[in-house]
C-alpha cells in the first residue's frame, strides 16, 4: 500500500450493467536589438558583466565575449532551459489526471481507427489537438510516452515564446519571463499534452511576430502572415481563444496596421483555420456546433463552475483537495491552502489590472513598445474568464502563467518611463518571483518536489500496465486493483465488445476513468462520453441509459 499524499485521481467505481459488470476501482525570436535607452543600457551592462575573470584571474577570451554579445539570446535561453530541464525526469513519471490525459491517448487513437471527434465522441474543444496527437502516434506508436512528448513540446513552445517576448526588453527579462512561466505552468500541467498548452504557444508566437512587424525594417508582410497562421492554429485547438487574440490582434487590425498588413494578417487567419471546413465535412455542421458550441457554453458550464471568488478557508475543487499534502519540505512561513489559493485568485487580478494601466501608460507617453504592451496586456485579459469560471489551482496557473511572465518586461518599462537607471530597474523586474512567495505551495514547492523526484529525492510512482500499456496513475492500491480487474475483462468478453467507463453512480456524471478504455484497446468504447461531464453525460436526451443498456462491460 501506497502513501495517498499525492493522488489528483479518484478510485474507479464499478457498475453492473448489460451483459457483465467488473471493477476496480521553436526556437526563441531572435529578434533585433532591445529599443530604448533602458533596454541597451541593460545589455551593456550584461557585457560588462561577461568581463569576469577566470579562477586563475585572467581574463575571459575576447572573442569569446564578443560572441555572446552577438547572440545574445543564448544565455536566457540556456537558463530558461534550465528551469525546464531539471523537473521533467519527476514530472515524466508523475501520474497524470485520469480523465483528461485519459482522453488525449483514447481521442487520437480512435481517430485513427475512423472516428471522429464531435460525431462519434464527445470532444469540447477544436480537433487541432487530437490531429497532431494521432500524427505523433501515426510515427511512434500509441502509448504514454508519445503523448507526453507531445504534450513536453508545447511546453517548451509557450514557455519560449514568453521568453521571446521578454527578449524585446533585454537577455535579462527574457531569462525571467521564460522562468516565471515554467515555474507555474510546469507543476499542474506536467507534460499532459492539453489542448490548452498547445493554443496558448501557439497564440503567443502570433503575438511575438504581429508585434515584432510594427518595428521600423522588418519584412512585415510575412510576419504578419505567419502571425495569422499561428493565430489560426491556436483555435484550431481552442475555439475559446478567440476571446484573447480577438482582443489583442484586433486592437492591432484596427489602430496600429496598415491596409497592407491587414490583409496580410486577415489572409493567414483565414488560412490557419480553414482545417475546420474539413471538420465541418467529416463530422457535420449541427455536430460540430453542439460539440464545440452549445455543450461547453451552454450545457457543461453550470456543472463545472466552482464559487467566486474562491473561498480562504475550505477548498472547493476536488483536484485541489486531493493534491494538498505532499512531502517534499517548505522551510518558510505559508499560508494554509485554502488562503494560498485565494491569494493566489486576488494577485492575477491585481497583476492583470497592472498590465494593462502599464499598458495605457506606455502608449501615451509614446513608448516605442506601446502597441506591444496594448496588445499583450489585452491578451492576459482575455485570458481571465478560465480563472473566473473555474478558481481552481491548475485554471489559475493556465491564466498566470502568460500574466506574471509578462510582468517583468511591464515592470523595466514602467519603471524605464519614470526614469530609474537600469541596476534598479533590472532589480525590480524580479518583482514577481517576490509575489509568488504568497502562494508558494502552487509554485515553488510543487515545482521543487518534481525537481527532488528528478533526482531520487523521495521519488514513488506507480504504473498500471496491460497488454504491453502503460498508464501512471497516483495511487498503488487502484493500480493493483485496475490490474486484477483487467484479468476478469479479459475472461468476460471478446474483442470487439463494447466498454463503458463511468463513476459508480451514472445519474452524476462529474468525472470517469477514460484511461481505462487506453488500458483494453481490443474493446470497443460503448458510449459517446468517452469524457463524462455534468449537464451533458447526465442529460435526459444524451442516450446513455440506451449505451448501457446496449454495453458489454460497465467499469
Amino acid at each position: 500500500m501506497t502513501d495517498e499524499r499525492d493522488t489528483g485521481a479518484r478510485p474507479a467505481a464499478a457498475l453492473a450493467s448489460g451483459a457483465h459488470a467488473t471493477a476496480p476501482a521553436a526556437a526563441a525570436d531572435s529578434a533585433d536589438s532591445a529599443i530604448g535607452t533602458d533596454c541597451a543600457a541593460a545589455d551593456a551592462t550584461d557585457a560588462a558583466a561577461g568581463e569576469a575573470t577566470a579562477p586563475d584571474g585572467a581574463s575571459l577570451p575576447t572573442g569569446l565575449r564578443a560572441w555572446f554579445d552577438r547572440h545574445g539570446w543564448v544565455v536566457p535561453t540556456v537558463i530558461v532551459g534550465l528551469v525546464v530541464a531539471l523537473p521533467l525526469r519527476g514530472v515524466f513519471r508523475a501520474p497524470g489526471p485520469p480523465m483528461e490525459e485519459g482522453f488525449m491517448i483514447v481521442f487520437p487513437e480512435r481517430l485513427l481507427h475512423g472516428d471522429i471527434p464531435n460525431k462519434d465522441f464527445l470532444h469540447l474543444y477544436g480537433p487541432g489537438s487530437i490531429w497532431t496527437i494521432a500524427g505523433f502516434f501515426k510515427v511512434f506508436g500509441v502509448s504514454l510516452w508519445t503523448e507526453r512528448v507531445v504534450g513536453m513540446l508545447q511546453l517548451v513552445g509557450l514557455i519560449s515564446a514568453m521568453g521571446a517576448i521578454g527578449y524585446r526588453w533585454g537577455r535579462y527579462v527574457a531569462a525571467l519571463c521564460g522562468a516565471i512561466t515554467a515555474l507555474i505552468i510546469i507543476p499542474p500541467i506536467g507534460v499532459t499534452a492539453l489542448a490548452w498548452v498547445g493554443g496558448i504557444a501557439f497564440a503567443l508566437w502570433s503575438l511575438v511576430l504581429a508585434t515584432r512587424a510594427l518595428d521600423p525594417g522588418q519584412r512585415r508582410d510575412r510576419a504578419l502572415t505567419i502571425a495569422g497562421l499561428l493565430a489560426g492554429a491556436a483555435l484550431l485547438y481552442r475555439p475559446d481563444l478567440v476571446v484573447c487574440l480577438g482582443l489583442s490582434l484586433g486592437v492591432l487590425f484596427v489602430w496600429a496596421l496598415d491596409r497592407t498588413g491587414r490583409r496580410r494578417l486577415l489572409a493567414g487567419a483565414a488560412l490557419g483555420v480553414s482545417p475546420y471546413l474539413v471538420h465541418l465535412a467529416l463530422a457535420g455542421p449541427a455536430n460540430a456546433v453542439r460539440g464545440m458550441v452549445l455543450e461547453p457554453v451552454f450545457e457543461l458550464r453550470a456543472g463545472r463552475r466552482l464559487p467566486f471568488p474562491p473561498p480562504s478557508d475550505d477548498y472547493t475543487s476536488f483536484l485541489n483537495r486531493a493534491f494538498a499534502f505532499r512531502k517534499f519540505p517548505w522551510p518558510l512561513p505559508a499560508a494554509d491552502q485554502p488562503m494560498q489559493i485565494w491569494l493566489f485568485f486576488w494577485t492575477l487580478m491585481l497583476a492583470i489590472a497592472a498590465l494593462l494601466a502599464i499598458a495605457v501608460w506606455a502608449r501615451r507617453a509614446g513608448s516605442p513598445h506601446g502597441w506591444r504592451l496594448v496588445t499583450l496586456s489585452l491578451f492576459a485579459a482575455g485570458l481571465l474568464p478560465q480563472a473566473v469560471q473555474r478558481a481552481d489551482t491548475a485554471h489559475l496557473s493556465w491564466v498566470s502563467c502568460v500574466t506574471f511572465g509578462l510582468l517583468p518586461a511591464f515592470v523595466v518599462e514602467a519603471l524605464r518611463l519614470r526614469g530609474v537607471r537600469v541596476s534598479l530597474t533590472r532589480a525590480a523586474a524580479l518583482a514577481p518571483l517576490a509575489l509568488m512567495l504568497l502562494f508558494p505551495h502552487f509554485t515553488y514547492r510543487w515545482y521543487a518536489d518534481y525537481v527532488g523526484q528528478s533526482f531520487g529525492y523521495d521519488r514513488e510512482f506507480y504504473s498500471v500496465d496491460h497488454r504491453g500499456r502503460s498508464f501512471y496513475y497516483g495511487r498503488q492500491d487502484v493500480g493493483v486493483a485496475a490490474e486484477e480487474m483487467f484479468a476478469d475483462v479479459e475472461r468476460l468478453t471478446e474483442p470487439g465488445d463494447r466498454l463503458i467507463v463511468g463513476p459508480g453512480d451514472l445519474a452524476v456524471t462529474p468525472y470517469s476513468e477514460s484511461y481505462l478504455y487506453f488500458m483494453l484497446p481490443q474493446l470497443e468504447p460503448g458510449t459517446h462520453y468517452i469524457e463524462m461531464d455534468p449537464g451533458v453525460a447526465n442529460a435526459e436526451d444524451s442516450g446513455l441509459a440506451d449505451e448501457l443498456r446496449e454495453a458489454d462491460v460497465v467499469i
